[in-house]
C-alpha cells in the first residue's frame, strides 16, 4: 500500500513539473502581463526575436568586469598627485586583443581612397604622420619611408594618428564589421561598385530608413497585412559600436586582475599587467632574462645585447607573439611598445569626481538633427547621420542632466579661463581637447609602464609612442559567455 502510495506522489510531482515546463515554454511565445502571442499577425504582430547572446567582434576578447581600485601603483616621482587611489566598478566590455596595427589601418584608408573618389580630402585627413619619426638628432629616416606601408612593419602598431583620426577609425569599423555580419547571414549582396561618397551601408542610416543595400533576402513581418522587412535593432543581429576605451576601462583591463574560484577576492595590488616587481621573465629556461614589455631600461638600452635582444625591438615590435605574454584578460602589450589613446579628457583632478560604476570624463550629449515632423531625413555628405549639439531648450525638457557638455564638470570656468587657469601653451596642454593616453611605451622607462600612469596630449596631435586599440560595450549577461 505504501509503495503504491509512493508511485501516485512521485507520478504527481512528475506531472506537476511537466505543466510547470510547458507554462514555462508557452511564456515564450506570448506575453505574460497580456497573454497575447508573440509573432503572430493575429495577435497583432508584436514579435519576440530569438536571441541568446552578444557576437564577440572581429578582434575583441571578452573583459569581464568588476570592482578594482585604479590609481598609481608606484611612487608619484613627478608629484602630479593626478590619478589616487579610488575603488570603482567597471561593467564587463570587449576590447582589441592587440593594438590596431599598420595593416589594420591601410584597410581603412584603401577604403576610404576607394569610396571617396570625389571627395580625397576624407582620405588625406585620415593619413597618419609618417614625420613623427623624425629626430633632429636621430636617423629615423626608414622609419618615415617605410614604417607604414612596408609589409615587413604590416603587424606592427600604427603611429602618428591622432585621437580624432582614431576616433573616425573606430566608427568606420563599426560600419563594416556590420556589415559583414548582414552579408554573412544572407540579408545584403555585397555590392562594392556602388559604394560611392555617401552611398554606402552606414549602421544608423540603415536603422533609420535612409540607406536601401542590395538586399538578398529580408525578416518575415509578423505585423497584420505585413511580408517582411529589414533588420532591426530589436533583432539583436548587429553590433554596438566599436569606440575607444575610457580611461577607466583601460587601465581595468591592463591590470587584468581576476579572482581565484575559490575566495572572491583580489589579494594582492599589481604594479604591472603581471605578477611581481620584476620586468624580466623566468617562467621557462629559454624565455628567462627576456623583457615582459618593450620599453627603455636605461639610457640606451633599448632592446639589449648584440645575441641576446632581450625585447627584440628598438623601436615598436610586433603586436602579437611569443616574444611577449598576454595578461590575464588575455590582451597583449598593454605595458610597453606604444602608449594608447583613450576616451577621456583629462584633468588632474578627475579622480575626485569619479563616479562609483563607469567613470568617464568627456561626456558631450548629442542629438540627432531631424526635420519639422521631427524625423532624420537625410544623410550628410559623408553617407553618415548628422548630429548637433543639446540646446538649453533641449535640456529644459529633461530631468536626469541639466547642461549638455559636461566635460567641465566643477570646473565651472568658461574655455578661456580653462585654458588661463591651467596656463595653456607654457606650462600644459590642458584644455577640453587635451586627452588621456595611458601606458609605457617603447621609448618610455619602466616608471610608465604602470597602468595607473597617466599622461595627456591634444586630440589632434600624435607622436611616434602613440596608438590605441578599440573596445565594444557588453549588452545584456555581464558574465563571461559561455
Amino acid at each position: 500500500m505504501i509503495k503504491h502510495a509512493s508511485k501516485i506522489f512521485l507520478f504527481a510531482v512528475i506531472a506537476q513539473s511537466l505543466v510547470f515546463l510547458t507554462g514555462c515554454s508557452s511564456n515564450k511565445k506570448k506575453s505574460d502581463v497580456t497573454g497575447w502571442k508573440y509573432n503572430d499577425p493575429k495577435w497583432g504582430g508584436f514579435e519576440r526575436a530569438k536571441f541568446k547572446e552578444q557576437e564577440t567582434g572581429p578582434g575583441l576578447v571578452f573583459v569581464e568586469g568588476g570592482t578594482i581600485t585604479l590609481g598609481g601603483a608606484e611612487d608619484d616621482i613627478l608629484f602630479d598627485r593626478n590619478n589616487m587611489k579610488r575603488r570603482v566598478s567597471i561593467p564587463s566590455f570587449y576590447m582589441d586583443e592587440t593594438e590596431v596595427t599598420n595593416f589594420n589601418y591601410l584597410e581603412y584608408l584603401y577604403w576610404l581612397n576607394r569610396v571617396y573618389q570625389n571627395n580625397p580630402l576624407v582620405f588625406k585627413k585620415a593619413l597618419p604622420d609618417t614625420l613623427v619619426w623624425r629626430d633632429k638628432l636621430s636617423y629615423n629616416e626608414p622609419y618615415v619611408l617605410y614604417y607604414l606601408r612596408h609589409p615587413a612593419y604590416r603587424d606592427y602598431p600604427v603611429v602618428g594618428v591622432s585621437w580624432l583620426q582614431a576616433t573616425a577609425y573606430a566608427e568606420w569599423r563599426t560600419d563594416r564589421v556590420n556589415e559583414m555580419i548582414m552579408a554573412r547571414e544572407g540579408f545584403i549582396n555585397l555590392d562594392v561598385q556602388k559604394n560611392t561618397d555617401d552611398n554606402y551601408f552606414n549602421t544608423e542610416a540603415y536603422l533609420l530608413g535612409l540607406y536601401t543595400p542590395s538586399v538578398k533576402k529580408e525578416l518575415k513581418d509578423y505585423a497584420p497585412g505585413g511580408k517582411t522587412r529589414g533588420v532591426r535593432m530589436e533583432d539583436g543581429i548587429l553590433l554596438p559600436d566599436y569606440r575607444l576605451p575610457t580611461e577607466a576601462e583601460w587601465e581595468y583591463a591592463a591590470y587584468g586582475y581576476q579572482s581565484p574560484d575559490f575566495n572572491e577576492n583580489i589579494d594582492v595590488k599589481r604594479i604591472y599587467p603581471w605578477d611581481g616587481l620584476t620586468l624580466r621573465r623566468s617562467d621557462t629556461e629559454k624565455e628567462r632574462g627576456n623583457m615582459y614589455a618593450n620599453y627603455i631600461r636605461g639610457r640606451g638600452d633599448a632592446a639589449g645585447v648584440s645575441g641576446k635582444l632581450n625585447d627584440g625591438a628598438f623601436y615598436t615590435t610586433i603586436v602579437k607573439s611569443d616574444e611577449y605574454l598576454p595578461n590575464d584578460f588575455g590582451l597583449y602589450h598593454m605595458a610597453g611598445n606604444v602608449s594608447e589613446w583613450t576616451k577621456d579628457v583629462y584633468r588632474p583632478l578627475s579622480w575626485e569626481d569619479s563616479k562609483e560604476i563607469a567613470p568617464f570624463r568627456g561626456n558631450v550629449y548629442k542629438t540627432k538633427v531631424t526635420d519639422a515632423d521631427g524625423y532624420v531625413s537625410e544623410k550628410d555628405s559623408l553617407g553618415r547621420i548628422p548630429y548637433r549639439d543639446v540646446t538649453p531648450e533641449d535640456n529644459a525638457k529633461r530631468r536626469n542632466y541639466k547642461t549638455s557638455n559636461n566635460i567641465g564638470y566643477k570646473d565651472e570656468l568658461e574655455s578661456t579661463e580653462l585654458e588661463q587657469k591651467y596656463d595653456y601653451g607654457q606650462t600644459s596642454l590642458v584644455n577640453n581637447q587635451a586627452r588621456v593616453y595611458k601606458g609605457g611605451s617603447w621609448n618610455d622607462r619602466a616608471y610608465w609602464l604602470t597602468p595607473g600612469s597617466r599622461r595627456y596630449l591634444d586630440e589632434d596631435l600624435s607622436t611616434a609612442t602613440i596608438g590605441f586599440r578599440c573596445v565594444m560595450d557588453r549588452v545584456g549577461d555581464a558574465r563571461k559567455p559561455k
